[in-house]
């Protein structure tokens, strides 16, 4: 009977995750014209509680993206301006010395930065060098901020989007790798159709008033995490991701001859555990409740672009990480069962 009245409960969340999803999107296209791919792996990120980084030219509606997912589910939200003479204590926040005024006495008092949010844009994070870079790096892991000795918990949701111009622009640095590593997707926004273009165009020179209705609220993200977290997975398809991502790595026993001869460092474990948590979100959110062998397949692209360190031989025959990761589709062995959705 507990069984059953459990089975009910949770049939009435995967339900509502639908319904609510729905309204989300709905609510997001109220501003975001096309850009289905990528808003589509914004809220699959949001959906497992990983960070993500959207990647492209300036004026592709990256930033605004960010901060109209942050507006449609009503969460706190900070931007960072990402320049290169931001410091930590821009991130994170200081401790001060502040003076009672009535009895004169001095005491330590913690500022908060506004890392201290639900949602955190850090825009153009490429734009800072890699000391102010790496001040995300213990909130991003541990969900926590550690100053002067204390240890600061981060409200949950807790998401990093990070907006990154393409490196070969000027002024910009490349991000530290365990950094790179944190970020579960990173997300490549392109230019829209013509029509699409002409939309923007269109709603952005005319006076034009957006109201938002009520979305999910944080409590109902984490129920969300939870129900995602709980989509059973095929060993066989486990074992496609991990085989994909241990395929990367030039020191595995057996790598194919591409990443020896390309690759000075293949994807982390972590790879591994985002492209199962991912293909999970995707799989609900087209209404499954199995992962399947095309869900990790989609999302090897966002999970192992940002992971995959190409080498001297790579940049001198213009090989990207694109392209070796096409390769490795083409050579990991596919399971024979959980090819199709």
């Amino acid at each position: 009977m507990e069984t059953s009245v459990e089975q009910q409960k949770e049939l009435e969340i995967i339900e509502r995750f639908h319904v609510e999803l729905k309204k989300i999107d709905k609510e997001i296209r109220k501003i975001i014209v096309g850009q289905t791919e990528v808003v589509d792996q914004v809220m699959m990120s949001l959906l497992t509680g990983g960070h993500s980084m959207i990647t492209g030219v300036p004026g592709l509606a990256k930033t605004l993206l960010i901060a109209t997912v942050a507006q449609v589910l009503h969460l706190d939200f900070k931007r960072i301006q990402f320049t290169p003479d931001l410091m930590p204590a821009d991130i994170t926040g200081t401790e001060i010395i502040e003076e009672d005024k009535a009895t004169g006495h001095r005491s330590r008092v913690f500022v908060r930065g506004p890392i201290f949010a639900n949602i955190i844009l850090a825009d153009e994070i490429n734009r800072t060098p890699p000391k102010t870079q790496s001040a995300l790096l213990e909130a991003m892991q541990e969900g926590s901020v550690s100053i002067e000795g204390h240890t600061y918990i981060l409200e949950k949701p807790f998401y990093v989007l990070a907006t990154q111009n393409p490196i070969e622009l000027e002024g910009t640095y490349p991000l530290p790798e365990a950094q790179l590593d944190r970020f579960m997707f990173n997300i490549l926004i392109g230019y829209q159709s013509e029509e699409e273009e002409i939309q923007v165009v269109s709603q952005t020179t005319s006076l034009r008033t957006v109201e938002f209705s009520k979305t999910i609220s944080g409590p109902e993200i984490i129920e969300f995490q939870r129900l995602v977290r709980k989509m059973p997975v095929a060993e066989s398809v486990m074992k496609y991701a991990v085989q994909l991502t241990r395929a990367s790595r030039p020191s595995a026993a057996n790598p194919p001859d591409f990443v020896k001869q390309y690759l000075n460092y293949g994807a982390s474990p972590r790879a591994g555990q985002f492209l199962i948590l991912g293909a999970k979100a995707r799989a609900l959110m087209n209404g499954r409740y199995n992962v399947s062998v095309e869900d990790i397949q989609a999302l090897a692209f966002p999970v192992l672009r940002h992971r995959l360190l190409t080498n001297f031989h790579a940049e001198s025959e213009g090989i990207k990480s694109e392209e070796i990761i096409r390769r490795l589709l083409e050579v990991v062995p596919v399971p024979k069962s959980g090819i199709k959705d």
